[in-house]
């Protein structure tokens, strides 16, 4: 994982000495004064074991081996009660923060497209007890409105300070609420809406015109809908029976002393919080119900693993929270009193595509010290770095390289590197505000190079986390002084977790060193299972002998020696090519992402055949370049179709593969470059392909039949 270091070998060997001689000076008095010590014993001690000495389980933290940690706080053992002793405790502070739109412009591109840019101000508060009151008050509203206690609402919108404000309502008020990813295709939202019977749904103007007009015919039951937006409109054309209001609107109806003072209905610890629909990437979405003691002790559990929480904390929160990383980890700050500031993918940082060229980011005016990402972003990051330090000067590439790579060596061993920091990585830093002291990573595997990139130029710990839908979210976190890769941590407090010998792929909780299998999370963590899905409940859960609830993630991990877990393999993930060589396609997506050339990839592999097909999206500056010179020519689409261009493509994947060291068999040795990008604007991955049939049969016919099932 070093960086090559392209430099005359005398005057390497000359830095290195000058290194070395200022390390042996530096080390004695760091050590001492930086408490090295105690952090290199944490990162080194057993920090899980198996409660009964058996090799596949399960495992407990060393922190929870008597008992599992199920609450926060004495008494608090509903959501609303925990954001009320936040209230209480932390009433003036910032609690949600927006920033303000200063104006917004349509820019045109070379190619003609418009791209809208905006100019963004300072961050707007509301204190905990300004965020609790408008959070009454709007469950006042819903219920003024007709919405029942124990009735599903729904909430189908961006990630903004009201989503959390509509949720603390429905925790408050006992409204279950149905959650759905904001780029789910209409038949998947009909689906959720229509299984859980919902009659009231919390949406923003954009998300009402583009994706939930088109079918709202097909969802009778939907009575009220409720926008986020400030600004008023006239709605035209809507169905006759559904209502539109403003959320201000409702809340100043609830605001009204007859409907305030009317008693609410308090959610029990067992009653449903969230029904959170699954992102549909393999099949029709599923419904998770998460109660409210589910999340507490989700959250629970998560706190614990990040050190000093707390008031002085502030998070950036820009994922989807219809996912469980964002909402969790939400509920995380707010139970802590740490301030939320909201912002999305396109104004993160000064270079996102929203923001006009000039004018600062999210990070660079928040400047957050807390921080979720998934792995694809990280890699972005990574590659646009790396891509940045090929295009130094020979000084300042050497420089980084040479400091990139004594850091590598120190930050292994447990040490710090103040003045590489200070001097180096400080503008990289800076990218995410250069405050960021937890980095938390979740959703899928994060890569070993990538997570080395964000120790090491973002100076600060990579939390990566292991957790599900079904589990709120929460399995396993590192710990913030353990800097190895390519592991997820022990066990949380909240959960245990064991292995169970999976004949089929070869893994069995007996082998040696380190026993594998599948993975089984337990504890007040693990869901009460699938809406109205009662056949995938009996598959996925059960309950054992001593009343635990558990559940089976069909993912296959190993524990190391000191209880932390590595996730090695998935059994839907693993596919048996035609000569019997098994190939993990989550594994060959993860390595291949971070070749340069590629934006996103998505393998496919099918039983009678001997190769995988790669499905790429490439890095189009990248491929220009490579196209400019091999001298191929053409349109932005006719260079993605130009078979040259594939070869050339597969060539340097092939290289990319090699030096991570993926087998022959593994590389795919058919690929597909695709000229358009997988946003949430074509859908997910699943639709992409479907959206894309056609083109893609006319390159292998045979596979994509055997892709669709000869549909």
């Amino acid at each position: 994982m070093k960086l090559k270091e392209d430099i005359n070998p005398l005057l390497l060997q000359v830095l290195r000495s000058i290194i070395w001689v200022y390390s042996v000076i530096t080390f004695l008095p760091w050590y001492l004064l930086s408490g090295a010590s105690q952090n290199l014993e944490r990162a080194k001690r057993v920090k899980a074991r198996p409660v009964n000495n058996q090799p596949g389980g399960p495992y407990r933290s060393v922190n929870s081996m008597s008992c599992l940690a199920s609450s926060l706080y004495p008494g608090c053992d509903t959501l609303d009660k925990v954001f009320e002793y936040a209230k209480n405790k932390f009433s003036t502070n910032h609690c949600l923060g927006t920033r303000e739109l200063l104006s917004e412009e349509d820019e045109v591109q070379p190619n003609g497209k418009v791209f809208k840019k905006v100019i963004l101000g300072e961050y707007r508060w509301l204190s905990y007890k300004e965020t609790h009151l408008a959070a009454a008050r709007f469950g006042s509203g819903l219920a003024a409105l007709g919405q029942k206690p124990k009735s599903t609402i729904a909430i189908f919108c961006e990630t903004r300070a009201e989503w959390l404000i509509t949720a603390q309502a429905c925790f408050m008020y006992n409204f279950p609420l149905v959650t759905l990813y904001a780029t789910l295709g209409g038949p998947a939202i009909v689906h959720g809406l229509n299984e859980t019977e919902v009659t009231h749904i919390i949406t923003s103007k954009d998300l009402l015109q583009s994706r939930l007009k088109a079918i709202l015919l097909e969802v009778p039951r939907l009575q009220h809908i409720i926008i986020v937006d400030d600004k008023s409109s006239t709605w035209i054309d809507y169905p006759r029976g559904i209502t539109i209001h403003n959320m201000a609107e409702v809340q100043a109806l609830g605001s009204k002393e007859e409907n305030m003072s009317k008693p609410r209905c308090q959610p029990a610890p067992s009653d449903i919080a969230v029904i959170m629909y699954t992102s549909g990437s393999t099949g029709i979405p599923k419904g998770v119900m998460i109660s409210h003691s589910n999340l507490i002790a989700g959250i629970t559990g998560m706190a614990e693993r990040i050190p000093d929480l707390g008031e002085n904390d502030t998070y950036i929160g820009y994922l989807p929270l219809a996912h469980v990383l964002e909402l969790s980890a939400e509920l995380v700050c707010v139970s802590h009193g740490c301030r939320i500031g909201y912002s999305s993918p396109q104004t993160l940082a000064d270079q996102s595509t929203k923001i006009k060229k000039g004018s600062k980011g999210d990070t660079s005016v928040l400047k957050p010290t807390l921080m979720a990402a998934v792995p694809e972003i990280m890699d972005r990051i990574y590659k646009n770095v790396m891509r940045k330090v090929e295009e130094m000067n020979s000084v300042q590439r050497t420089l980084f390289v040479l400091a990139y790579n004594y850091k590598m060596e120190q930050i292994s061993k447990g040490y710090s590197t103040p003045l590489c920091d200070s001097f180096v990585f400080r503008k990289v830093r800076s990218l995410l505000g250069g405050r960021t002291r937890v980095l938390l990573s979740g959703g899928a595997p994060l890569s070993a190079a990538t997570q080395r990139f964000m120790n090491i130029c973002f100076c600060c710990p990579v939390g990566q986390g292991y957790g599900l839908t079904e589990t709120c979210g929460a399995g396993t976190i590192s710990e913030m002084w353990d800097y190895s890769t390519g592991r997820v941590g022990a066990p949380l407090v909240c959960s245990e977790i064991k292995l169970k010998s999976w004949e089929e792929g070869g893994y069995y909780c007996t082998d040696k060193p380190n026993p594998r299998g599948e993975i089984l999370v337990g504890g007040p963590n693990v869901t009460m299972g699938y809406y109205k899905n009662e056949a995938k409940n009996k598959d996925d859960f059960f309950v054992d002998e001593k009343g635990q609830r558990w559940f089976c993630t069909g993912d296959i991990g190993e524990f190391h020696p000191d209880g932390c877990l590595k996730i090695i393999d998935r059994k839907k993930d693993l596919v048996k090519l035609q000569a019997g060589e098994y190939v993990s396609l989550g594994k060959v997506e993860a390595v291949l992402k971070n070749c340069p050339l590629i934006d996103n990839i998505c393998a496919y592999a099918n039983s009678d055949q001997s190769y995988v097909i790669g499905f790429v999206v490439p890095n189009q500056k990248q491929l220009m370049a490579l196209a400019e010179h091999k001298k191929v020519g053409g349109t932005w689409e006719e260079i993605c179709n130009n078979s040259e261009m594939e070869k050339e493509v597969l060539r340097v994947m092939a290289e990319a593969a090699s030096g991570a060291k993926l087998e022959k068999f593994e590389i795919p040795m058919k690929i597909r470059l695709s000229a358009e990008p997988w946003t949430p604007e074509t859908g997910l991955v699943t639709d992409a392909f479907k959206l894309k049939r056609k083109e893609l049969k006319t390159h292998y016919q045979d596979d994509i039949e055997r892709m669709y099932g000869g549909k």
